[in-house]
């Protein structure tokens, strides 16, 4: 499966931007979800992950109430909500999905989330 995301941008603190992640293929919903960022200097991180149906979804705690991440599967797509963004969320963000296996091994090609103060 190949990830396409899109929708970052420079926004100011406490304002919000939707996350877009577009898949190719035909297998889409048997795939589990997540977000990944990346801010310089630092390690990526897990942000959050859907399951293949949508039921159930895990998020990183400082985003936890902020963030929301969502699917759909008829067009192939997975969002990232994020509301009442902060400066230390800013970073490359990340798209990726795993069959089977325990570790993400589809990725996305990053798009930069800018929150200014």
């Amino acid at each position: 499966v190949q990830l396409q995301a899109s929708g970052g941008g420079l926004v100011q603190a406490g304002g919000s931007l939707r996350l877009s992640c577009a898949a190719s293929g035909r297998t889409f919903s048997l795939y589990n979800l997540g977000w990944f960022r990346q801010a310089p200097g630092k390690e990526r991180e897990f942000v959050g992950a859907i399951s293949r149906g949508g039921s159930t979804t895990y998020y990183l705690d400082s985003v936890k109430g902020r963030f929301t991440i969502s699917r759909d599967n008829a067009k192939n797509t997975v969002y990232l909500q994020m509301n009442s963004l902060k400066p230390e969320d800013t970073a490359v963000y990340y798209c990726a999905a795993k069959f089977t296996s325990s570790e993400y091994t589809y990725w996305g090609q990053g798009t930069q989330v800018t929150v200014s103060s």
